[in-house]
């Protein structure tokens, strides 16, 4: 969680949908949404590797047999379609794709698989984090959520057709000024954008202006001086032309952008039986209801898992502000809420459907949830339940 201090800087950054990492982590969730469309409860742990005109895909699955390794292929090049490569160095239709996917260990189907009297177990041991807070209305800390927001609304332009200067790489950087323990005005912000051929830095940030300053509140922007695009001056080569990407490189930006902790896996790539993903995201459904119920200001939420052991092996709540609750009865009426096992995380959020390729840029956290069921984690449906339990 963010400093006890009561005036303070704090920065986070994030990157586009075009960012070589984030390119790998779209192919591998488009691939997780693959299986789960087709079978519900299949298996997938899939990394995604990317360099100039060459993406390379390894990892385990269990699923249908109908889904073969050309057909991996195609996915992945819709993946890069979608995000809108078409360069000389990345192009969607010309890049070599290698696919080395196989079946998944039977050591570790054994335990997560459901047998006899035994429940199905976490995919792995492990710890996962979620947190909520005040600083805006998704319940996020605020560096991150405008970071990420500022990069959505420039792909929402280049995609439409309104800014094709935008190429698809880019990243942010949002510096906030906290005064009594809440953000006040923006310090610096620093945007780098992938363009066009033959854009001076002064069109580039005359381009990227407007974004800022749509989603900053009216008043945060910072002074000239310290608003920094492009600062290296030039960047037409940019994505996996420009510089390799893996699947699961940019956990923080996936999450808090570094205002609270973060365990110590990636999401992208996994399918819910992977507690890295899920519990992940149950622990910040659980943290965002608790904040939306008004029983804190702020709220940390940590569990642990063994593998092929259904239920955690322990639950932590840490509350900050006006706190008005008993934190080891909040502990024990989140647990009796919602079953944190595995299988009962899945079921609760209804994660075995293909939700996934959306989330892979602008933060698994923070977002609205979809009609399909998509960011399921994020709705405040206990708010009311929990509020009449401990208030």
């Amino acid at each position: 969680m963010l400093s006890q201090r009561k005036n303070y800087l704090f920065t986070s950054e994030s990157v586009s949908e075009g960012h070589p990492d984030k390119v790998c982590d779209r192919i591998s969730d488009a691939i997780v949404d693959t299986y789960l469309a087709a079978e519900p409860h299949s298996r997938v742990a899939v990394e995604t590797l990317t360099t100039t005109n060459r993406i390379v895909l390894a990892g385990e699955v269990r699923g249908p047999q109908s889904i073969t390794h050309d057909h991996l292929e195609e996915v992945a090049r819709h993946a890069v379609k979608d995000i809108g490569y078409e360069q000389q160095g990345f192009h969607w239709k010309n890049a070599e794709v290698e696919v080395y996917v196989h079946e998944q260990s039977s050591d570790i189907a054994m335990g997560v698989d459901a047998a006899g009297n035994k429940d199905e177990g976490a995919g792995d041991q492990g710890i996962m984090f979620g947190y909520a807070c005040k600083e805006t209305e998704e319940l996020m800390p605020a560096p991150i959520q405008f970071a990420h927001n500022i990069l959505k609304s420039m792909a929402e332009a280049r995609h439409s057709g309104a800014k094709p200067e935008f190429g698809p790489d880019a990243k942010s950087q949002v510096t906030l000024r906290y005064e009594h323990g809440r953000p006040v005005e923006a310090t610096s912000v620093v945007v780098s954008t992938q363009h066009k051929e033959g854009l001076t830095q002064d069109d580039v940030r005359e381009l990227v202006r407007p974004h800022v300053l749509d989603v900053l509140p009216e008043g945060w922007m910072c002074e000239e001086s310290a608003f920094f695009v492009n600062p290296t001056g030039n960047f037409v080569i940019g994505g996996p032309d420009g510089d390799a990407g893996l699947t699961g490189r940019k956990i923080i930006v996936d999450t808090y952008g570094g205002a609270a902790q973060h365990g110590g896996g990636a999401f992208s790539g996994k399918d819910p039986t992977k507690v890295d993903r899920s519990a992940a995201y149950a622990c910040r459904y659980l943290a965002k209801n608790v904040v939306a119920a008004g029983l804190a200001e702020t709220c940390l939420i940590q569990v642990s898992y063994a593998i092929g052991v259904s239920q955690p092996l322990s639950l932590f709540v840490e509350l900050g502000g006006k706190v008005g609750v008993d934190v080891e009865k909040l502990e024990r009426t989140l647990r009796e809420t919602m079953d944190l096992s595995p299988r009962g995380i899945r079921e609760h959020l209804k994660l075995n459907r293909p939700i996934y390729a959306r989330t892979a840029a602008y933060g698994h956290f923070g977002r609205s949830p979809d009609g399909d069921g998509g960011f399921s984690w994020e709705r405040t449906d206990l708010a009311d339940e929990l509020r009449a339990a401990l208030v």
